[in-house]
């Protein structure tokens, strides 16, 4: 039981953390992506203002959005593959290679 609800955890994790990581960039829902205040501190702080437009960019959005796209593949993959995780974490190989 403990391995099923771990595979579980998992894959919602990974399914918030990719629709996070998809939209925060892009979204304002999250705050304005570009004017974090914990980015503006940490630009001013080590002396690098091209910290925050380089965070700012379309590249490095799209980098984070990609992450995202990465995180919701590995969930639908646990999800597709549930019977096959539990039994990993059981060290079991009833179902190992099916």
């Amino acid at each position: 039981m403990v391995e099923k609800l771990t595979v579980i955890f998992f894959i919602v994790l990974c399914l918030l953390l990719g629709f996070y990581l998809i939209l925060s960039p892009w979204d304002t829902l999250f705050g304005n992506w570009a004017e974090n205040y914990l980015l503006v501190f940490v630009s001013d702080r080590i002396g690098i203002p091209t910290l925050q437009k380089t965070v700012a960019s379309n590249w490095f959005r799209g980098a984070v959005t990609g992450l995202g796209v990465v995180n919701l593949s590995i969930a639908f993959w646990e999800a597709a593959h549930f019977n096959q995780s539990v039994a990993m974490l059981k060290g079991t190989n009833e179902n190992v290679g099916k």
